[in-house]
């Protein structure tokens, strides 16, 4: 076997570990949400449920009410994904095609913000929202989290891509910028736009904390929120819960594996290396 062939043997063996590792707490989760409560903390560990107890599924969507939560969800997540698209696209296309002062000083100071650990920001966003008297509603849980600065740095990258002649030919044509931006450039970004949706479509479809916090009413929770309902007095009901977390976490995986492709083509064409 020469040198080449073992280098990538290594690395594929290495690669498969890695998949294994990260596959092993969903085929967990699998396993638990089709398991007898006596199987659950069972030692040695039961991967193969010795009775298949697909009734943990309908038993947990009866617990909670699954459907207020999932229309909450829905709405949050829509609507903040709508928002952080509109306003990135309209900071991107500023930060990239405009010049005005002070650009690249407001610019360094937006990217200096992503170094700021989001915790930190927990307290002075539920202050905002609570003089604002957003709490318990769905302004608070929207309108903080229709921003991101990653986002503006993806696509201010992406348009980057774009040949600055097509806006001077634009331009001679007596286009406006906000013509350009919304029949030029907005369409030409489309698998960078994807995957900024993608991407803020899970994390405010898993989002729990934020959420949590600033919701006290059962019919503004959010999934991840309402999956607290397993958790008693006596305990945690782990098959109901992982039942629970699969019906939540199905949706994010089948719409990542649809649209894997255009979050590839995104990043790969933004130049952002892993």
């Amino acid at each position: 076997m020469n040198k080449e062939a073992l280098s990538k043997g290594t690395i594929y063996i290495l690669l498969s570990l890695g998949a294994i590792l990260m596959l092993l707490p969903f085929v967990w989760m699998i396993s638990t949400s089709l398991k007898a409560p006596n199987e659950v903390m069972a030692m040695p560990p039961v991967w193969i449920p010795s009775e298949w107890q697909f009734g943990n599924y309908s038993e947990a969507s009866e617990a909670a009410p699954f459907g207020t939560y999932f229309f909450n969800s829905i709405v949050v997540t829509a609507l903040t994904t709508i928002g952080e698209l509109l306003t990135t696209i309209l900071a991107a296309y500023a930060f990239s095609r405009i010049d005005f002062h002070g650009k690249g000083i407001v610019f360094a100071v937006l990217l200096g913000t992503m170094m700021v650990p989001g915790e930190m920001l927990l307290i002075p966003n539920f202050v905002t929202v609570s003089n604002l008297g957003w709490i318990d509603s769905y302004e608070g849980l929207i309108i903080p989290w229709i921003a991101s600065i990653f986002s503006i740095f993806l696509l201010r990258q992406y348009f980057f891509s774009v040949p600055q002649e097509l806006s001077y030919a634009a331009k001679v044509d007596g286009c406006s910028d906000f013509k350009f931006l919304w029949y030029v450039m907005v369409p030409l970004a489309k698998p960078a736009l994807i995957t900024i949706a993608l991407l803020k479509i899970i994390g405010s479809w898993n989002a729990f904390l934020w959420p949590l916090i600033v919701t006290n009413s059962q019919e503004l929770r959010t999934l991840p929120v309402g999956l607290s309902a397993f958790t008693t007095e006596a305990g945690i009901k782990y098959e109901l819960l992982m039942a629970a977390s699969t019906m939540v976490i199905l949706p994010m995986l089948l719409l990542f594996f649809i649209m894997q492709k255009y979050v590839i083509s995104g990043v790969a064409r933004s130049g952002l290396k892993g």
